[in-house]
């Protein structure tokens, strides 16, 4: 299974890592928020098996075609993952104080919700990692068309 590159063994390993940051968020949030809705909850479980997911996806893309630059999984995750997390702190921002604050106190170092975005980073690189470990990169990831092999009849 993890011989040959493959973008859907990206895409699972990258959406089973983020599935399971995704169950880690979902059954500890209430510690860190207590009053933490049903609905953040489960969020913050499909957030991150996106996030997976679209770090998978990006792993075909090793080379920028503007600006004409290799991109690296180490850089091509690490960015995905805290954009995302910036986005999502960006929709939920106030959802996302709330944590922080209880977590840290309303003057603490760390009680910006735009943490979240460093949170994102760690996680992308993660799941960079080990998606590009067992399931490859670039064009080797995709079949290109009439190149499977043929069925006999």
């Amino acid at each position: 299974m993890f011989s040959n590159p493959s973008l859907i063994t990206r895409i699972a390993i990258g959406k089973g890592i983020g599935f399971i940051v995704g169950l880690v968020g979902f059954v500890f949030l209430p510690f860190f928020l207590p009053d933490a809705s049903w609905l953040l909850r489960w969020g913050i479980l499909f957030w991150y098996t996106t996030v997976g997911a679209v770090i998978g996806v990006f792993g075909v893309f090793t080379w920028h075609p503007i600006l004409k630059i290799p991109l690296p999984w180490w850089f091509r995750s690490t960015l995905i993952g805290a954009w995302m997390n910036f986005v999502l702190t960006f929709f939920a921002y106030t959802d996302m104080k709330a944590i922080m604050v209880h977590t840290f106190g309303p003057n603490g170092v760390l009680s910006s919700p735009f943490w979240f975005v460093l949170e994102g980073a760690i996680v992308g690189i993660i799941i960079g990692y080990f998606a590009t470990r067992f399931g490859g990169e670039g064009k080797e990831t995709v079949e290109e068309r009439g190149t499977m092999a043929a069925t006999p009849s």
